[in-house]
């Protein structure tokens, strides 16, 4: 790393142009990604629900509504004539290729289809499509039509609602999201770079990294775009992530450089280069290993087989990749370049030269003359808001994740209330076109605890499609029950349950089934970078194991806020009573990965100083004091970015910004300055003991951050030095 930061600073120019010149080609191609991504991607092409809609479609064609229009009159009943006539012109009106079947109230039979008091009117429409992506373009064909001329000028009023209405207002308010989050963080960032830096030049690294590392993961995206389905919900990560580890990089290189710089001739070019190889032995090689850490977390979501999932592997490495790259290119190569003018535009309070604080040594030391206590006490608090997520129960995305306003929920929320309450359904495919055999399969679903009806809606050659009716959401638990009850009904040809019910189902026992497999792959992914860039067993075990419990009790808050309703006010959300089953699977790569990032960056220092002293103790504390200032600067900057996106206005965004908020207060506070010193103190030189096989190799092999041995005799007298600090 040393020789890779000397080689970029006496090229500092060329690789500064020519990075200059990839990034603008990079925004040039990455903005344009927004037209590639996909829609949906919440399906499992392996699931049994995605079987029966592609043997529903191939048999007897789609059915079931997609799309409900309701159409409502304050003046009018639907059997006024002007009200009839106004809503069959919409129907005939609608696109014929984007249009399977449309069902609205008129025939016998369709009298379900009007509202208790008369004065509204639902439509049914199923779209042409054969996945989520060619549906959501249907919808997109259809929607305007549904209008008409009677809704334009104001004689009925029009609501829509369905799957896919719901999944096109989630797109919108998460494409406003996203420009309003960066509206909101980006201005504050530059602000608080400003005072945690104390110049403007440096405060702008920051900033300029960060706007660097969503550039270039976009286009990483546009171009995985045209070998893979990628979701449009990769952009929430790209921007996350993006923004707020270039930001703590940025803070890790500029201030170590700043340190490096101090002691040296800022006016010899060839200091100034020492520095920025000292820089990157140090700062950099923690970059490097951080990098690595939070893209091999996030590709572990590769195992799953839903689309969004995938995804946000793709943009969360993505992102990741690019910001550590532009840290280790762009940044130093700026820096070479600009030497002791990285002070330029400094604050008074950066001119006035103080004597370091030492706080931070001298909390880690407390806690230190009583480890266990302090281990126990912390441990209890985090098991303890841990506790909510024992009892959590999960679902899918519905209405209620949108905000309160969006057109699909009210729309939804008028036809819980106008036409008799919440009702689901499942779309049954049974593998015969007898009659017997269909009628009898009928009758026993219609005898499982909690349906209301089960009819036969279309059969064709060596196929039979029938529906299954049932009061209550599609997300509850207690329909999740009866699709599965419905799965266990003998049935006399092969049976295939879909619908929307049926696909969280599915989804659902695909992350259980994978999720060991995951996490599997990021712990030990884990223990072996942390040995390679420690030389001890010990440590990565126990940072893995406390990861955990932090992690842990971040979802128990989470649980806590909004499966069971707490804080609705406050945050402006309406609880659905259970957790989206995608999200904490995507929290945890997220903050596995962001919760090594504080660690690796506090060990380097720690070993550091053992190297130096080989006082445990010694050590520990003056590695939490070094580490103190920047990490909590960065912990603020990251948590401005964090908490811009918690102001979402989609629910499981919310969720995501609110969970990584507390994992981030969790593991700068409790985990940094209380469990870390506390853990190390008790197990003492065990901390950095390994086999003697692996211990060899990485004496031979391994990145020591401080560079070659300590010669003999200095570690008493920088064991005094620090001492006497």
């Amino acid at each position: 790393m040393e020789r890779w930061g000397r080689f970029v600073a006496r090229r500092a120019g060329w690789v500064l142009g020519l990075g200059l010149l990839v990034v603008v080609a990079a925004g040039a191609y990455g903005t344009g990604v927004f037209g590639t991504l996909s829609d949906g991607g919440f399906d499992d092409p392996g699931s049994e629900s995605y079987r029966a809609s592609e043997l529903i479609d191939e048999t007897v064609g789609r059915h079931g509504a997609d799309v409900v229009a309701v159409y409502e009159s304050k003046d009018m009943t639907v059997d006024a004539a002007p009200f009839r006539e106004a809503v069959a012109d919409v129907v005939a009106g609608l696109p014929a290729e984007a249009v399977e079947e449309v069902v609205a109230y008129g025939p016998p039979g369709t009298e379900s289809l009007v509202s208790g008091d008369r004065h509204a009117t639902s439509v049914l429409i199923t779209l042409t499509g054969e996945d989520q992506d060619a549906l959501l373009e249907a919808y997109d064909e259809v929607r305007p039509a549904l209008d008409g001329d009677a809704v334009d000028d104001g004689t009925l009023d029009l609501a829509v609602a369905g799957q896919w209405a719901v999944f096109d207002d989630v797109n919108t308010i998460v494409s406003e999201d996203i420009a309003r989050a960066e509206m909101l963080s980006m201005p504050l960032v530059l602000v608080l770079s400003l005072i945690v830096f104390g110049s403007v030049v440096a405060a702008l690294m920051p900033v300029g990294i960060g706007a660097v590392a969503v550039l270039g993961a976009l286009a990483v995206v546009r171009l995985l775009t045209t070998v893979t389905d990628v979701s449009v919900f990769a952009i929430n990560i790209i921007t996350l992530l993006g923004l707020g580890l270039a930001i703590d990089y940025a803070l890790f290189v500029v201030s170590r450089f700043r340190d490096e710089l101090a002691v040296r001739d800022s006016s010899d070019r060839a200091q100034v280069h020492d520095a920025v190889g000292a820089t990157m032995r140090t700062a950099g090689r923690t970059v490097l290993f951080s990098g690595l850490t939070v893209a091999t977390a996030m590709s572990a979501l590769l195992v799953f087989p839903q689309t969004f999932l995938r995804s946000m592997a793709y943009g969360g490495v993505a992102a990741v990749v690019v910001a550590m790259a532009a840290a280790l290119t762009l940044l130093p190569a700026t820096l070479a370049l600009l030497g002791r003018r990285i002070e330029a535009g400094a604050m008074p309070w950066r001119r006035r030269a103080r004597r370091p604080s030492q706080g931070w040594a001298r909390f880690a030391r407390t806690v230190m003359r009583r480890p266990i206590v302090s281990l126990a006490l912390v441990t209890a608090f985090l098991l303890l808001l841990a506790s909510p997520f024992l009892s959590a129960s999960w679902g899918s995305v519905d209405h209620r994740a949108l905000p309160a306003d969006a057109p699909s929920r009210i729309a939804t929320e008028r036809l819980e209330d106008g036409f008799g309450g919440p009702t689901s359904d499942a779309q049954v495919f049974l593998a015969t076109d007898d009659r017997a055999d269909v009628a009898s399969y009928v009758t026993d679903l219609r005898t499982v605890d909690g349906v209301a009806d089960a009819r036969t809606v279309a059969a064709a050659d060596g196929g039979t499609l029938v529906d299954v009716t049932w009061s209550g959401t599609s997300q509850s638990q207690s329909s999740q029950d009866l699709v599965r009850d419905l799965r266990a009904v003998d049935a006399p040809a092969d049976a295939y349950v879909g619908g929307t019910t049926a696909q969280t189902v599915d989804m659902l026992d695909e992350i259980g089934d994978r999720l060991p497999l995951m996490i599997g792959l990021i712990v030990a992914a884990m223990l072996v970078l942390l040995f390679v860039a420690f030389g001890s067993v010990v440590l990565p075990i126990k940072a893995v194991l406390v990861n955990i419990v932090s992690i842990t009790a971040a979802f128990g808050v989470v649980t806590w806020i909004f499966a069971d309703g707490n804080l609705e006010g406050l945050l402006g959300y309406t609880s659905s009573g259970y957790l989206d089953g995608t999200q904490p699977i995507l929290m945890f790569a997220i903050l596995f990965g962001l919760s090594m990032d504080y660690e690796v960056f506090l060990l380097s220092r720690i070993r550091e100083q053992w190297d130096v002293t080989g006082d445990n103790e010694v050590a520990v504390a003056t590695g939490v004091q070094k580490t103190g200032r920047i990490i909590t600067s960065a912990a603020l900057l990251l948590a401005v970015v964090i908490g811009a996106f918690a102001t979402s206005g989609i629910v499981f965004m919310k969720m995501i910004g609110v969970g990584m908020l507390v994992a981030l207060l969790i593991d700068a506070t409790l985990v940094r300055l209380v469990m870390v010193p506390a853990t190390m103190k008790l197990l003492g030189r065990a901390n950095w003991w390994a086999p003697g096989p692996l211990r060899r190799w990485w004496e031979r092999y391994g990145l020591r951050e401080g560079g070659a041995e300590p010669a003999a005799g200095g570690v008493g007298k920088e064991r005094t030095r620090i001492l006497a600090e």
